[in-house]
């Protein structure tokens, strides 16, 4: 049985830490390196680094981040915004990136994630999906910061992306987002039903039970985690002593 993992999720707008709520208002959390620091010092299984700026998105950000962040962290990083093409992708591994983020590149340019897992790996690349429902209850994918419809389907866009090469998804669900109500359980379940690779859940932590909730009703592979460290006394180290009680196994850091 693969171990399962928590991923605190920090979200960057212009060099600081921020936090979203349903993918429109933030509030700031602090600061990028600081926080790295913390949860590497809270054995930590990995970290993902996005850069959600709306204006003027660049992997410059990104790239002058990643070896401050390797200086007081030693965790697995993943980072991604504004990741348009392979030379993007490149850069950000070469600066000391682990794996990079693709969501709107993987619409306009499939052919991407090939080469990126071709490359430089198929463990490199994660796809995350952005997904709201719609008023008929139907599950639509957005990209852009979630602020542009797709017209792929779920099962259609996981179909493609797992046949170019991609590595991992990351699933988030835009009304949960920030909300701190639990995970989209059957958002995760439908997705697990499509995929053949590892799934990382993110959106709606709250309390260390809707994480176990999730692992126990998907089977899925890693939570990502931002309002539940951001705004309670919780942290990974007790999140994973929680779970560990109800026989839940996670890879030793």
């Amino acid at each position: 049985m693969l171990k399962k993992r928590i991923i605190p999720i920090m979200q960057l707008i212009d060099d600081k830490l921020v936090k979203t709520r349903q993918f429109d208002t933030w509030r700031a959390v602090g600061d990028p390196i600081k926080s790295a620091s913390v949860y590497n010092s809270q054995y930590t299984d990995e970290l993902v680094l996005l850069n959600i700026n709306r204006k003027n998105r660049s992997i410059e950000q990104l790239a002058r981040l990643i070896p401050e962040i390797a200086k007081v962290s030693f965790m697995p990083l993943s980072v991604g915004g504004g990741i348009r093409s392979f030379s993007d992708a490149a850069y950000l591994i070469n600066q000391g990136a682990d794996k990079v983020i693709i969501n709107s590149s993987a619409y306009k340019n499939p052919d991407l994630i090939n080469q990126i897992a071709s490359e430089l790996g198929q463990q490199a690349i994660i796809i995350s999906i952005d997904i709201k429902i719609d008023e008929n209850g139907s599950y639509r994918l957005y990209s852009q910061c979630g602020k542009k419809q797709e017209e792929s389907s779920l099962a259609s866009h996981i179909a493609q992306c797992q046949a170019s090469g991609a590595g991992e998804f990351m699933i988030q669900s835009i009304e949960h987002d920030g909300m701190m109500d639990g995970f989209n359980i059957p958002l995760l379940q439908q997705v697990m039903e499509f995929a053949h690779i590892p799934i990382i859940g993110c959106s709606g932590s709250g309390t260390y039970q809707h994480l176990h909730e999730a692992f126990t009703k998907t089977n899925i592979s890693a939570l990502g985690c931002g309002s539940l460290f951001n705004f309670s006394d919780s942290n990974p180290i007790r999140a994973k002593s929680y779970l560990t009680n109800y026989g839940i196994a996670f890879k030793k850091v």
